[in-house]
C-alpha cells in the first residue's frame, strides 16, 4: 500500500491556504470591541501585526498568537516541525520569547490513523522543545481536512517590541531566510518532488535572527508568511507611513525556486498577494511578472523582514519617506 500523501488531502497547503489579505481585512474591519478596564493593549488589530501584546502588572508585555494550516509536506513529522516553527515565529517577529504553547488539531479520524497524528505532534513538540517552549495540552476536533498548528504565549520587553508600525524612512531592509518555499511546496504537492532545503528552511526557528535584530536596536520587523514578501512589506509600510524600494537582484531564493515557477507551480495565494499590492506597486524597467510573482510568493514559516541590518542577512532594499515613489505608491521593485 502506498504511503499516505498528506498534501493531497487538502485544497491548499501551509500559509498559502490563508484567507486572502484584502478579504481578511474587510472581515475584521470594525471589530474593535471595548477594552476591559485596566487592560493596557500595546498591539491589537489595528495594523495586522504578528501577535497581540498587552502590558501586565510588573511591566512585562505578554504576547499571544495562534497559527495553524493544512499539510505543507507529506511527511507528518516534518509537517509538525514546520507548523511549530511557523507559530513560534510570530513571537520572535515581535522580539519576544515563547513561554508556552498548546496544540491545535483538526483530524479526519476515519481516513487517517492515529500514528500519523502522533508523528505530527512529535514534530511540533521537538521544535518547541528546541525553543525552550513547553507544549501543554491543546484542543482537537474531527475535521474533513487535516489541520495542525499551535497557540503560543510569549513575553517581551514592552520598550523593545518589534512592530509593524515602527518603520522609519532611510533604513536598510534585511531578509533572514531565502524565499521560494511556496512554489517549491506547490511543485512537491503536484509531483512528489521534495526540496529538502525548503523543508529545513521552514522548520528552522527565527530565534537567532530575532535576537540579532534586537541587539542591533531594530524596532520594526515582521515575518514573511502567507502574504509574501511584498504583502508583508506593504502592510508594514502602510502602518508606518513610509515607502520602500526592493532590490530584486539582492533577494535570495532557495535552489529550484525559479525552475518551479517556470514549470507553473505557483500557489493561488501568491497571485492573490500580487493582485492585492499591485495598486500600490511600481516596477523599474527590466522587472518582469515572474519576478513579481516570486516576491509575492506565499511563504510558510519564512524569515524575518527587518527594517535595519541583521548580521549575516542580506540587505534587500530600503525604506523611503511617504510619497517618495509617487502618489499612492508604497512599494517599488527595482
Amino acid at each position: 500500500m502506498p504511503p499516505t500523501r498528506l498534501t493531497q488531502l487538502a485544497r491548499g497547503g501551509g500559509c498559502a491556504c490563508k484567507i486572502p489579505a484584502g478579504e481578511l481585512e474587510d472581515l475584521v474591519a470594525g471589530l474593535r470591541g471595548a477594552r476591559p478596564g485596566g487592560a493596557d493593549v500595546l498591539v491589537g488589530l489595528d495594523d495586522g501585526d504578528d501577535a497581540a501584546a498587552v502590558r501586565i502588572e510588573g511591566g512585562v508585555a505578554v504576547l499571544s498568537t495562534a497559527d495553524f494550516f493544512t499539510p505543507v509536506v507529506d511527511d507528518p513529522y516534518d509537517w509538525g516541525r514546520i507548523a511549530a516553527a511557523n507559530a513560534l515565529s510570530d513571537i520572535y517577529a515581535m522580539g519576544g520569547t515563547p513561554v508556552m504553547a498548546i496544540n491545535l488539531v483538526g483530524w479526519p479520524r476515519e481516513s487517517l490513523g492515529p500514528d500519523l497524528l502522533r508523528a505530527v505532534l512529535q514534530g511540533g513538540l521537538d521544535v518547541a522543545s528546541s525553543a525552550g517552549c513547553p507544549v501543554i495540552g491543546g484542543h482537537s476536533i474531527d475535521a474533513p481536512e487535516p489541520l495542525y498548528g499551535m497557540a503560543v504565549t510569549g513575553t517581551a520587553d514592552p520598550d523593545r517590541l518589534m512592530r509593524n508600525d515602527a518603520a522609519r524612512a532611510g533604513l536598510p531592509i534585511s531578509l533572514t531566510k531565502p524565499l521560494g518555499v511556496g512554489v517549491l511546496n506547490n511543485r512537491a504537492k503536484a509531483t512528489g518532488e521534495v526540496s529538502p532545503e525548503a523543508v529545513e528552511s521552514m522548520a528552522s526557528l527565527n530565534r537567532e535572527a530575532a535576537l540579532a535584530a534586537l541587539a542591533a536596536g531594530v524596532r520594526a520587523a515582521t515575518d514573511v508568511t502567507g502574504f509574501g514578501l511584498l504583502g508583508h512589506l506593504f502592510k508594514m509600510c502602510r502602518a508606518s507611513g513610509v515607502s520602500a524600494r526592493v532590490d530584486a537582484a539582492a533577494v535570495p531564493y532557495l535552489d529550484g525556486a525559479r525552475q518551479a515557477l517556470a514549470a507553473g507551480h505557483v500557489p493561488g495565494g501568491s497571485r492573490r498577494n500580487l493582485d492585492w499590492v499591485r495598486p500600490h506597486l511600481a516596477t523599474a524597467p527590466g522587472v518582469d511578472e515572474d519576478e513579481l510573482v516570486l516576491l509575492a510568493d506565499a511563504q510558510t514559516s519564512g524569515g524575518l523582514l527587518v527594517v535595519g541590518e541583521v548580521p549575516g542577512a542580506p540587505v534587500v532594499g530600503e525604506t523611503l519617506p511617504a510619497g517618495a515613489l509617487g502618489q499612492g505608491v508604497l512599494l517599488q521593485v527595482a
